[in-house]
């Protein structure tokens, strides 16, 4: 595909102008980088990783109805999505503590929620994503009240689809972290999953043995990145494990 007109580019990704009009293709870069990019790496692999659990969980949340902007695979690194007005929030579900949850509130990292728990932050790098509230978002016109009960909606049966996969592929979902966008058609706005959902914006742990399988093996030097993210798209059949042939005696 013939390379196009640069939209956007962020830590992760860069967003080109689309082959029609309202779409964009978004590439998967190799970058790794956690606290607000103060730690940083090349990962090798890690971009085409991403893009294929990009595509398996945006194409089983179509699937199921729930709408994102995702359209296609085009390659190894890129896909085809939908062009939308993203709303400056990240949108967090947690299951279980960890992470900053685990630090502001002390409670012991892995400990299960009463029930999953949603948070906004908002999108902005140099403040460092604060967290905010419904009223912070209400006031500064981020998001309508309806806008809110679809996002808080969306969130949740993101998170039951997610829940249910990883669990039978022996993976627990502790958290992750969603971006929403407005697609507009004719008169009509409508609120899709946006941007990604991959090993970088969630917390995976393995059932058995707790061992994480996410970005926190590079936040906290836990092994190697590539093999973590690689596990999970072998449990989840997304790409083949390697198979392994016995030589042939020859007598």
């Amino acid at each position: 595909m013939a390379r196009r007109k640069k939209i956007y580019e962020g830590k992760a990704k860069i967003l080109y102008e689309g082959p029609e009009p309202g779409t964009l293709v978004q590439y998967f870069k190799d970058d790794a980088t956690a606290f607000n990019a103060k730690k940083k790496d090349v990962i090798d692999g890690k971009g085409v990783l991403n893009n294929r659990l990009c595509e398996y969980f945006m194409t089983g949340l179509n699937n199921i109805g729930v709408p994102t902007h995702f359209i296609r695979r085009l390659n190894m690194r890129e896909q085809l999505v939908r062009a939308c007005e993203i709303v400056p929030l990240e949108v967090i579900v947690r299951n279980f503590a960890a992470g900053s949850l685990s630090e502001r509130l002390g409670i012991e990292e892995g400990t299960q929620l009463p029930r999953p728990i949603v948070e906004y932050c908002y999108k902005d790098d140099a403040l460092g994503d604060p967290l905010v509230t419904e009223e912070h978002i209400a006031a500064f016109g981020w998001a309508s009240a309806q806008d809110m009960d679809d996002i808080l909606s969306l969130a949740l049966r993101v998170n039951d689809f997610l829940a249910g996969v990883m669990y039978g592929v022996g993976i627990k979902l502790i958290d992750f972290k969603i971006e929403i966008g407005r697609i507009y058609e004719g008169d009509f706005q409508r609120l899709v999953v946006a941007d990604e959902i991959s090993p970088d914006s969630c917390r995976l742990w393995d059932i058995e043995s707790g061992r994480k399988l996410d970005k926190d093996v590079f936040r906290r030097d836990l092994g190697n990145l590539s093999d973590a993210y690689s596990e999970v798209a072998h449990r989840l059949g997304v790409l083949p494990r390697a198979q392994v042939t016995k030589p042939k005696l020859i007598n």
